[in-house]
């Protein structure tokens, strides 16, 4: 069992003791999700498998918010935000800009890119270190930039 699904198998209990109703219920969507997806790929997750999926499930909650502000559900969006508080705090630190420019910088000379026609190989060689501590849409603004200055 991975030290990620002990930490969170602890933490429900944890929950379940102190009679969080939030905590536990979104520990338990955790723990489901991670359930479904190790029955469909017929394998144990791994910590950073288990990353993937509460960085999805950190994503969906955002667009969620969203949609209740838009619709003046702020108490829905409330409880989504304090979803998404609990869900972080499973996850590694979040990388900082700078952390994600020398990443980049160091892949695009791993793999020779020269110019925005290598995005699709330097992106698919970063997501494996920024899965879960950056948004994808913040490191791919990054890597074009990089690689555009890379010409």
């Amino acid at each position: 069992m991975s030290d990620l699904k002990k930490t969170i198998d602890i933490e429900m209990v944890k929950a379940a003791n102190s009679r969080d109703k939030l905590r536990l219920a979104t520990i338990r969507m955790v723990k489901s999700s991670i359930k479904n997806k190790e029955i469909d790929t017929k394998k144990e997750l791994s910590d950073q498998d288990i990353i993937k999926i509460m960085a999805t499930m950190i994503k969906q909650r955002n667009e969620s918010i969203r949609l209740f502000k838009e619709g003046g559900r702020n108490e829905l969006a409330d409880k989504e935000a304090l979803e998404i508080e609990i869900l972080q705090g499973f996850l590694p630190p979040p990388m900082s800009k700078e952390e994600i420019i020398a990443a980049a910088g160091e892949i695009i000379n791993n793999v020779g890119a020269s110019g925005l026609k290598d995005l699709g190989k330097v992106m698919k060689e970063i997501a494996h270190v920024t899965s879960g501590r950056a948004l994808g849409k913040e490191v791919s603004q990054i890597v074009k930039d990089l690689l555009a200055t890379a010409n």
